[in-house]
């Protein structure tokens, strides 16, 4: 710009130097071609014009330019000082998802699954038993008594019998088995409602799990569904077992972990030998060219070797042994020669680790649950820690607690209910996980046993809201609160809540049959109990007090 100015005066100064006014008039006399002079003069003065308006023209486009430029600097600054603001405003965001995310699993642990003990809660539950009738505490007494509190001493006859019998049948078939080839079979466990001695209906059953293991130089490595990969929902709560050799990594020999050399080999795997014969899979239970157990294989080889051991004992006793179950493992029925029989479910289970956590082959089937993903898929049971969490619980409830007092009366009228309309999606473990959310819930004096008609309506009411919120949490997967002396392995706590209605969600047939079922049981309460209460003098009845839940 400068520049252009300078060159502006050089031609002004040129034009006012050259005219003709300027020069003195030497001679006084005027020469002959003024004229011609004159005209070249202005047509030197507009040459002059136009080049000025010329230069005034680039000078303006030059600033016009600069102004352009600095215009773009200044919204390249703004875009960059947005860009800025943008990226805090997405920090920011991205943290207060993350506290929110942090506050959520710290309320889920803390209230995980939402017991409705509070009156808040008691105040929205209970719709479908408004205008019913309940038995009162008088009642509920009488109908415990003289229909449950008579099946304890045959329980625990049937428990003993059965104990004594399995542990020979055990010892029979390890007898039997190829030490060096087959699976070497531990002790059985008593787990269920006959070793937590609430079960009612009969026939009694008692159910034992039977933990097996590979013979050397074989392992169980296991993988579980909460371990850190991802799982389909369809595969939530199970998980697989691999076949290793001891020392042997999950994803393979350690000589895929150590440097052995150049002028080492290694006699597992060599180029010839890359892979494990098939044959000597399926000899140790697994899924056809895999290392993965299969259930199928597991159940057939536990059948045939409980076949074997029965007949090498059979002469000892005076019944006959059978199947009860093609479909299931260990699900076995002595008769005796009288005619009556006994049922008891004998089923493999692998272990979890150190834990008392257990891969179980074959899990009782309801119409809620679903078919399992594959044979290679293990259901796992927390059998053993519910019936251990019952145990602590009780040692700080009140002289004859009533937590097992309301799990007997609810379980009989479920299953009293559906033997009338048919079954339902509901089960007693469904049941039972009701009682067990209550037990932590609910403070140890809650539990006395005058208090029977005021906990039966809790579990009733809780329920209630669980199906008709579809949300049944597993009392033990991701449950935070677990007493640390159980010994509970922390992946499962710290996993994510597993809703046992989940099912209900993609079985909507189900879960209206379902409620059906439960309402109805509702409204033939009175009616199923006062069929098994002895009759109650009519001045005690008079003094009844009947509540609508």
């Amino acid at each position: 710009m400068p520049v252009g100015i300078l060159r502006v005066c050089l031609v002004v100064i040129t034009a006012i130097v050259n005219h003709p006014l300027l020069f003195p008039k030497e001679n006084g006399t005027v020469p002959e071609n003024t004229e011609e002079i004159i005209q070249k003069m202005k047509e030197r003065e507009e040459t002059l014009r136009l080049e000025r308006l010329r230069l005034e023209q680039e000078i303006a486009e030059q600033e016009a330019t600069q102004k352009a430029l600095e215009k773009s600097a200044e919204v390249v600054e703004e875009t960059k000082e947005e860009k800025v603001r943008w990226d805090m405003w997405t920090a920011l965001s991205m943290i207060i998802f993350l506290l929110i995310e942090v506050w959520r699993q710290d309320f889920q642990e803390g209230n995980w699954q939402d017991t409705g003990g509070e009156e808040d809660d008691m105040a929205v539950l209970g719709k479908a038993f408004k205008g019913l009738a309940f038995p009162d505490k008088a009642i509920l007494a009488s109908f415990y008594e003289k229909r449950i509190l008579g099946t304890t001493g045959d329980m625990a006859r049937m428990r003993e019998m059965v104990e004594g019998f399995a542990d020979d049948l055990l010892e029979a078939l390890r007898s039997v088995c190829n030490r060096d080839a087959d699976m070497e079979v531990e002790d059985c466990m008593g787990v269920g409602s006959m070793y937590e001695n609430w079960r009612v209906r009969k026939p009694f059953v008692c159910d034992l799990i039977v933990p097996f293991a590979p013979p050397e130089p074989y392992c169980f490595q296991s993988h579980i569904w909460c371990s850190g990969d991802s799982f389909p929902p369809d595969e939530q709560g199970y998980g697989t077992i691999k076949v290793c050799r001891a020392g042997e990594d999950v994803t393979g020999c350690i000589c895929d972990k150590t440097k052995l050399g150049e002028d080492m080999l290694c006699l597992l795997h060599s180029q010839a030998n890359t892979t494990r014969p098939s044959s000597e899979m399926e000899d140790l239970l697994c899924f056809k060219n895999t290392q993965y157990l299969d259930a199928d294989q597991v159940m057939k080889w536990f059948q045939i070797a409980v076949t074997k051991a029965w007949n090498r004992i059979s002469h000892k006793y005076e019944f006959d042994l059978s199947f009860s179950l093609l479909d299931s493992p260990g699900a076995l029925k002595i008769k005796f020669r009288s005619g009556k029989s006994i049922a008891f479910n004998l089923t493999p289970v692998v272990q979890y680790e150190n834990s008392d956590v257990y891969f179980i082959s074959h899990f009782p089937r309801s119409s809620l649950a679903a078919d399992l993903p594959s044979s290679t898929h293990w259901f796992l049971t927390f059998a053993v820690y519910e019936r251990r969490f019952i145990q602590l619980v009780s040692k700080t409830l009140p002289a004859s607690a009533c937590h097992v007092s309301c799990l007997q009366i609810l379980s009989f009228l479920h299953g009293k209910q559906c033997s009338l309309t048919g079954p339902s999606g509901l089960t007693n473990y469904h049941l039972k996980t009701v009682m067990l959310h209550l037990l932590q819930a609910r403070p140890s004096q809650d539990w006395a046993p005058e208090k029977l008609e005021a906990r039966l309506q809790d579990m009733l009411k809780f329920l209630e809201k669980c199906l008709h919120e579809k949300k049944l949490y597993h009392f033990f997967i991701g449950n935070g609160n677990v007493p640390a002396e159980l010994g509970f392995p922390i992946i499962f706590q710290r996993a994510e809540p597993l809703n046992l209605f989940r099912p209900f969600v993609l079985r909507r047939d189900i879960y209206r049959k379902t409620v059906d079922t439960f309402h109805e049981m509702l409204r033939n309460t009175s009616a199923l109990i006062n069929e098994y209460t002895v009759h109650i003098p009519l001045a005690h009845t008079n003094g009844i007090r009947k509540e609508s839940l």
